[in-house]
């Protein structure tokens, strides 16, 4: 059983559609960490198998985008994604730890701006008001 695994499943369910946008986001860019380490360790098969990892995410991503209805957003972060796995192919071809670099570089200036979205959306806490159990003994006093 893989603990790292589990974490992301049980956070995935029941996530909202930004959060699952998020989660997504942070697969690719440990994706490409792990990409990077292995090209450290000059490990060519770990270092594809992350890249074309993170090309997959970016593809779904990308393939989930609603283009009719997200308007110019849409049609931008459509553009972005095709730049993102163009530079992972290139990175990848080149055999070049700049190139992904400069993929996670972008990948986490967007997961930032997700995140606040996700923020932003997120529902604030209700103040509750103060019931009896709360109060002191002193406060019963008359």
């Amino acid at each position: 059983m893989n603990p790292g695994l589990t974490y992301r499943e049980s956070a995935a369910a029941g996530a909202s559609p930004v959060k699952l946008v998020v989660l997504l986001y942070e697969q690719a860019i440990k994706d490409l960490h792990r990409a990077l380490d292995a090209h450290a360790r000059g490990d060519i098969e770990t270092r594809t198998r992350e890249i074309n990892h993170a090309i997959l995410v970016v593809g779904h991503l990308q393939a989930t985008l609603d283009i009719d209805r997200g308007g110019t957003v849409a049609e931008n972060l459509s553009l972005f994604y095709e730049h993102i796995r163009g530079g992972l192919m290139q990175a990848q071809c080149r055999q070049s730890a700049t190139g992904i670099e400069e993929q996670i570089s972008h990948l986490t200036q967007v997961h930032e701006a997700w995140c606040k979205v996700e923020k932003e959306l997120a529902p604030q806490p209700v103040q509750v008001a103060e019931t009896a159990e709360q109060r002191t003994s002193s406060e019963w006093k008359a």
